[in-house]
């Protein structure tokens, strides 16, 4: 008796398809070979997602330090123009957020923790000078006294001690409060951007003094990396890491690094031409001169006429005289360099949105500003509780744009593997 089949059987008597009909999905006896798994084509609906979807972080694509510089500089506008803690609280949650979203693991990144302990230094050291020094706010709600210092006449309008209010301490708050979310803006930055990107992104006539800055922006951070690292082998060696012995024992081998790196940083200098200039003539060496002087003048005085409620008549105009000025002495003045940029920063849509997300919010406090200042500063006499304004904190909150269309950086220890992350590929 034979078993029937679905088809003719091979020359070892198996058929050579399955008795059900179905194709088969595993190795063929004639051929050995797995057929390959289709894979499903994305729906024309999905396309649109991925395309709005931030991609991961390479050295292609990775923002220009300047776009994060400017996005973090308009916060910093936005937080100078208010005294509301709400609106301070707001933006600093803000940078924090856009900081925790899309920094990287380099050492530069860490440093935002150590600007928000500078903020609360900051607010510490307001309210002590306040209760100390006493302050010009009057108030009724008197907390209490201390002992008040006599001083001499020539001293009138300073004191020493005395009585402190509710009204005083409050006031001071805000004041502290305001200087810490500027500073902690600033820490975003510090945080976000490459410093050796923004160096390659300054005009040649800024080249030697970009140079200097980025080298002292690098090596605390460097030199708190090799800190750490060598504690942490100290520990796994089972030696002792604090202590003043300690500290001498790590602080040789933390020099020594920093020297070595000093050594190959002159070196790779020297190897690429640096320092060397182009002949120009006298005349337009001095017109440079007094083109970027002016213009840096002119910036340092319209930034501060925009930042004081009193300037804000003259400070826009003076801003951008300055920064047309600037803009042609760094022009003339980059013929003397003869470099040539590697790789240079490309601003691309996503670059644009994050320097014109906190640009949006710093014009929409400005303008707040003219519009209802007491709702930008609650007054403290007689004391009040600060209220929320709507629009201006929905502005506040354009300025989280960047979590969204900025790159996403690798995750630690995964860029490392298969190809460099955007701050090794300098």
């Amino acid at each position: 008796m034979t078993t029937p089949t679905s088809g003719p059987a091979t020359g070892d008597g198996a058929p050579d398809r399955p008795a059900t009909g179905r194709p088969a999905t595993g190795p063929t006896r004639t051929t050995g070979v797995t057929p390959a798994r289709t894979t499903r084509a994305p729906r024309p609906a999905d396309r649109p997602l991925r395309a709005l979807r931030a991609p991961e972080a390479n050295r292609s694509n990775a923002l220009p330090a300047g776009a994060w510089w400017l996005w973090a500089l308009g916060l910093a506008t936005a937080a100078s123009r208010t005294t509301n803690p709400l609106l301070l609280g707001l933006l600093v949650g803000v940078a924090g957020y856009v900081v925790a979203a899309r920094r990287t693991d380099a050492p530069w990144a860490r440093s935002y923790g150590a600007f928000i302990r500078i903020g609360l230094f900051v607010v510490g050291v307001r309210l002590v000078f306040s209760v100390l020094l006493g302050s010009p706010v009057p108030g009724t709600h008197p907390l209490f006294t201390l002992p008040e210092v006599p001083l001499p006449d020539w001293a009138q309008g300073v004191r020493i001690g005395g009585r402190v209010t509710a009204e005083q301490l409050v006031f001071s708050l805000y004041d502290g409060a305001k200087l810490a979310a500027l500073l902690i803006c600033v820490g975003a930055a510090n945080s976000l951007a490459n410093p050796a990107r923004l160096l390659k992104s300054l005009p040649g006539a800024l080249y030697e003094a970009g140079v200097a800055v980025v080298v002292a922006m690098t090596f605390a951070p460097n030199m708190v990396a090799d800190v750490a690292r060598l504690r942490t082998a100290r520990r796994l060696r089972g030696r002792p890491t604090g202590g003043v012995a300690a500290v001498l024992q790590i602080g040789l081998p933390v020099l020594e690094g920093a020297l070595e790196r000093s050594v190959a940083v002159a070196a790779s200098m020297d190897a690429r031409g640096y320092g060397r200039t182009a002949e120009v003539p006298p005349a337009v060496r001095r017109a440079t001169n007094a083109l970027t002087l002016g213009g840096l003048l002119g910036v340092c005085a319209g930034t501060y006429g925009l930042l004081s409620a009193q300037g804000a008549v003259y400070g826009l105009p003076l801003l951008i005289a300055g920064l047309v000025a600037a803009a042609a002495g760094l022009r003339l003045g980059s013929a003397r360099s003869v470099r040539t940029r590697y790789r240079p920063d490309r601003w691309g849509a996503r670059a644009w949105l994050v320097a014109g997300s906190g640009g949006v919010v710093a014009v929409a406090m400005i303008w707040a500003g003219g519009v209802d200042p007491e709702a930008l500063h609650p007054g403290v006499v007689p004391l009040t509780a600060p209220v929320l304004p709507l629009w201006p904190a929905a502005a506040v909150l354009v300025g989280l744009l960047p979590a969204l269309v900025a790159p996403v950086p690798p995750p630690v220890g995964a860029g490392s593997k298969t190809r460099p992350s955007p701050e090794e590929d300098q």
